[in-house]
């Protein structure tokens, strides 16, 4: 039989997380993710022998699309949070508090990217959802949570769901 992952724990009810807090972890991992993507080219480039790409190469730019995929995909399937969310203290959930699955990770990649093409209408869908949900939570089942103020001993939240003990 499978094991199961781990359910968070929800001792107290989940705060939803406001749009200036997403945009200012976002505005955290773009820098972030830039250094990843410069690094990702020079490893590309070298493959190259140094040769310049091609203006609008389809297959440099597919190889920047999945890694800037797979570097929010691995964050939020791995504790459900980027070096940004950490920083502004959210957390991306399931929307029965479980940790988020690959399949999530990528439909919110999907709909957030098709949000920013759209002048970030779905970002700003926060402001009118009354469980402040962009198109990214609604298409992939997530939410994302405001996690409170630090414990200074433990470093968690007081509002931080926690996988329960095995």
């Amino acid at each position: 039989m499978k094991p199961q992952p781990p359910v968070f724990a929800n001792p107290t009810p989940l705060k939803p997380a406001g749009l200036t807090r997403r945009l200012a972890a976002l505005v955290y991992d773009w820098i972030l993710l830039g250094a990843v993507l410069f690094v990702t080219t020079i490893a590309l480039l070298a493959f190259r022998r140094g040769e310049a790409f091609p203006a609008h190469d389809p297959l440099y730019s597919a190889c920047l699309i999945l890694t800037a995929t797979a570097f929010f995909g691995w964050f939020w399937t791995h504790g459900g949070q980027t070096l940004g969310m950490r920083a502004w203290r959210i957390r991306v959930i399931g929307l029965e508090s479980q940790p988020v699955t690959w399949r999530q990770a990528f439909l919110r990649s999907l709909t957030a990217t098709l949000s920013a093409t759209l002048l970030g209408l779905g970002f700003l869908w926060i402001l009118m959802d009354s469980k402040r949900r962009g198109w990214q939570d609604i298409a992939s089942g997530t939410q994302v949570i405001f996690l409170g103020k630090s414990d200074t001993k433990t470093g968690h939240g007081s509002e931080l769901p926690c996988p329960e003990p095995e």
